[in-house]
């Protein structure tokens, strides 16, 4: 019979498999929500590529973030810097499953180029003073968890875009024409 603590470390061994089996079930999750055409060239491609522009610091992101099979770590991190509060500075980590929504929109619209980021991570301080003067922005939003970001862009009506992201059924999508953007989330399925 073997020892509770040579139980334990076989337990806590297989711990690291057992979590990235289920970060990656987790990341796929949205994947098979898609619709069949979508979902199978996703799944061809050996990489996710973007490109990101943020409209309030000049800055500009190329990145694949995803390749054979993984997310790549430095190139998080260069997103979650593009995507920071542009307010404070203050960095944090965007969901990846935001940027296979972005990816997968992206290839729904069949538009390359640059998004156009309004806004991506709102530090909590950042939200309360835009709930402030707006009553359109939520007091517990996404933003504030990295699961959110507001974005247009160029060469797509806006309600082309709105359309391909309520047709992936892949989390929340706000349409604010008059500001010309929309919001697309990793939240549960809604609109409005």
């Amino acid at each position: 019979m073997k020892s509770r603590i040579a139980h334990d470390r076989e337990q806590r061994a297989g711990q690291p498999a057992r979590r990235h089996f289920l970060r990656k079930l987790l990341a796929s999750s949205a994947l098979l929500a898609l619709p069949a055409p979508v979902l199978a060239s996703v799944h061809r491609t050996p990489e996710r590529s973007l490109v990101l522009r943020n409209l309030h610091t000049g800055e500009r992101l190329k990145t694949t973030f995803w390749a054979d099979g993984h997310y790549l770590r430095d190139e998080l991190q260069a997103v979650n810097r593009v995507l920071r509060d542009h307010r404070t500075g203050d960095v944090h980590a965007m969901d990846p499953r935001l940027l296979d929504l972005l990816y997968l929109l992206q290839q729904t619209v069949a538009v390359e180029g640059a998004f156009h980021i309004i806004s991506g991570y709102r530090s909590p301080a950042t939200n309360r003073k835009l709930r402030d003067h707006s009553k359109g922005v939520a007091k517990r939003s996404l933003h504030m968890k990295g699961k959110a970001v507001d974005i247009r862009l160029p060469g797509c009506r806006l309600a082309h875009l709105r359309k391909a992201a309520l047709s992936l059924r892949a989390g929340g999508v706000g349409y604010y024409p008059k500001s010309n953007f929309i919001h697309v989330d990793t939240g549960r399925v809604r609109r409005w």
